[in-house]
């Protein structure tokens, strides 16, 4: 039972591209949307967790939030670029590389010769499965819209975002339960300045409320299955939604893929969740 309740991350959070290409929009009003979902949800954290909302809270909380959007919004534009199939795994890859070795250089926490080993090879494995799940097979190159430059750019872009999204909450060693309904605000706000030229509103962006809802969700019950798994098996679980969004994309988006590319992605996938198993070792 702790297992099926730690998989909901997963679920929830390897949907979140599959919900949001079903229900269409531009990058600016999807992401609009999930953040106006994901406000409902922080409220909802205010009244459950009951959190002690200081002044540095709010502060990192919006600082935060801020840094998401700019994560999220690059996100959805690499999926616009390159396919979800190809941005999920490299993205989810890059995360852990950085946030890994932000983790290492600013809090020092490899303090073990085995710490450095599994580290380094988690490292080696990341970089591996990013490398496999970005090749390209020239043979299907012409026959779909692959824009390589700017999914490159924009998953740069999403990285650096979503890194700093978690090295300012873990620099301030702030309650990561107190933090949600600031950060979401932050989120809102970042999402308004990406969206505010561009025709953000409309029924697009109401119908990607629920993406943000469904991100929630993923939040909330990772909170709750960390006391009942821990943080290892959680935090490596969650990473597994991957599996959900890749395929998902290909089978249920028809994102199209010849058989050598679908070889690649595989194994791409299979190596960024064998990574991220590493490292949650080390937690």
């Amino acid at each position: 039972m702790a297992v099926i309740l730690a998989l909901i991350p997963a679920v929830c959070w390897g949907s979140i591209g599959l919900i949001s290409g079903k229900l269409g929009g531009t990058s600016y009003q999807q992401t609009l949307g999930m953040t106006v979902g994901a406000l409902l949800f922080g409220i909802f954290s205010v009244f459950y967790f009951h959190p002690q909302l200081s002044s540095l809270v709010w502060i990192v909380g919006i600082a935060s939030g801020l840094f998401w959007s700019v994560g999220q919004f690059q996100q959805f534009q690499s999926m616009k670029a390159i396919g979800i199939s190809v941005t999920v795994p490299v993205s989810t890859g890059a995360q852990l590389v950085c946030t890994t070795l932000a983790g290492v250089f600013l809090f020092h926490e490899w303090t073990t010769t085995k710490m450095l080993v599994l580290g380094t090879t988690a490292m080696i494995v990341l970089i591996a499965g990013i490398v496999f799940t970005s090749l390209r097979d020239r043979a299907g190159v012409s026959r779909t819209n692959f824009n390589a430059s700017a999914g490159i750019r924009a998953i740069i872009f999403s990285t650096i975002g979503y890194t700093l999204y978690t090295v300012v909450v873990n620099a301030s060693q702030v309650n990561s339960k107190a933090v949600i309904f600031p950060q979401s605000i932050g989120m809102v706000i970042g999402a308004l300045l990406f969206a505010a030229r561009n025709k953000p509103f409309g029924k697009p962006m109401v119908k990607n409320i629920a993406t943000g809802l469904v991100w929630g969700i993923g939040n909330f019950f990772m909170f709750m299955s960390i006391p009942a798994v821990g943080l290892a098996i959680s935090y490596s679980l969650a990473q597994s939604g991957i599996i959900i969004s890749t395929f998902g994309s290909i089978l249920l988006l028809g994102e199209h893929k010849t058989r050598r590319e679908m070889v690649y992605i595989t194994i791409g996938s299979l190596l960024v969740i064998a990574g991220s198993v590493i490292l949650g070792l080390l937690k």
